[in-house]
């Protein structure tokens, strides 16, 4: 007797059937296994990538009014080099009969260097031997060296002088072109907690719920004797139908790592993009002699991939049409003669009367690509 089970041929598709719905689950939890993995890593990775310092909020409760500036005081004329005092050179004069026998000594003026100089034959050694002996006016060294402590003290009173804000915000409309018109808002923010500071710059382009375009920069660190010193930058820029991108640098004692992750060594009273404006504030409302147009100066900057000495001029004096009325303006502008392709540079209007705040920024890659920042409205403040 054969005792082999035999299959049914009409049950045999249904086996099948069964078969490959079971292999279809098992795929199926499988790939739900390998990308839910794969969003934990990803997570992960979020989670260790430094977030944006969080924004500190401050109440405005008034806006900072017109005030005239002080007026710079005129360069003084340079003082002629004092004129040495000639030496007296003792003579004899033949006794008078009445005299005693000593011969008398009467002393005369010897002659100057200059008019050793302009006798006939005299040279230059001659003029050295003449004045060996004579009492010189002081080393115009020494009486800079001298000085120098005045002028220090003048110096550190000026910067004293100046008041850091708590907090100041200002206002723009945004004008430009980036693959088309571009229209929105910007404000740059400065806030003081004790010796520490953050600066904030925004900027949107479009819809407000719906910015086309929006960057977010902020800057964070001490309040030195020399102004700012960052310790951390980072910046955000969110573009419609693409990924957000992150930038961070950090700002050790003697490094610079930036946004590429490269390390430079950190140049003295270095800025970032956003503590830039704050700088150049404090620079020019405790040493305005600087904002003069045909003035030139250096200002070290870090970029998110490049870190370089920028020189500066201070171009012209513009009257500046503005929602708060004509302003009395300086353009500064950045002298680059080779520039990187895709880089971007700053000029900067800043208005006296606004205790030197920047009123008028223009950011350009190119003639096509450029964005352009006008006060709205008058600075905001949080009190005194």
């Amino acid at each position: 007797m054969d005792f082999r089970l035999s299959r049914d041929p009409a049950t045999e598709p249904v086996r099948r059937r069964a078969a490959a719905f079971a292999m279809l689950v098992l795929a199926v939890v499988l790939a739900h296994l390998w990308l839910t993995a794969r969003l934990a890593e990803r997570m992960a990775e979020i989670d260790a990538t430094p977030k944006m310092p969080p924004r500190i909020e401050v109440a405005y409760v008034k806006t900072l009014e017109l005030e005239a500036p002080k007026p710079l005081a005129a360069a003084a004329p340079p003082r002629p080099a004092p004129r040495p005092r000639a030496p007296r050179v003792a003579r004899s004069v033949e006794p008078a009969a009445s005299a005693a026998s000593a011969p008398a000594v009467v002393e005369e003026p010897a002659p100057t260097a200059l008019a050793a100089a302009s006798e006939p034959g005299t040279a230059a050694s001659g003029v050295g031997e003449a004045t060996a002996g004579a009492e010189t006016a002081p080393d115009p060294q020494v009486v800079a060296d001298a000085a120098a402590p005045a002028s220090a003290a003048a110096a550190a009173s000026a910067v004293e002088g100046f008041v850091w804000p708590k907090a100041t915000r200002v206002s723009y409309v945004l004008t430009g072109n980036w693959r088309g018109e571009l229209n929105g808002r910007a404000e740059v923010e400065w806030i003081k907690i004790d010796d520490r500071y953050q600066v904030n710059v925004a900027m949107h382009a479009g819809p407000e719920v719906a910015p086309l375009v929006a960057r977010r920069m902020t800057s964070e660190g001490r309040i030195v004797a020399n102004g700012l010193a960052p310790e951390r930058y980072e910046e955000e820029t969110k573009v419609v139908m693409r990924e957000d991108r992150r930038i961070s640098m950090v700002f050790a004692a003697d490094l610079v790592t930036l946004g590429n992750g490269q390390q430079r060594v950190r140049l003295p009273g270095v800025q970032d993009t956003a503590s830039q404006f704050v700088q150049f504030t404090w620079m020019f409302g405790s040493q305005p002699e600087r904002l003069r147009v045909g003035n030139t100066f250096e200002f070290p900057l870090a970029l998110p991939r490049s870190m370089n000495t920028w020189v500066y001029d201070v171009a012209e004096e513009v009257l500046l049409d503005t929602e708060i009325g004509p302003l009395k303006t300086f353009h500064l502008k950045p002298r680059r003669n080779v520039r990187r392709p895709g880089e971007w540079v700053v000029e900067m209007w800043f208005a006296p009367e606004l205790r030197f705040l920047p009123v008028r920024l223009r950011i350009e890659q190119d003639a096509q690509t450029y964005v352009e920042l006008l006060i709205a409205r008058k600075p905001e403040i949080s009190g005194p």
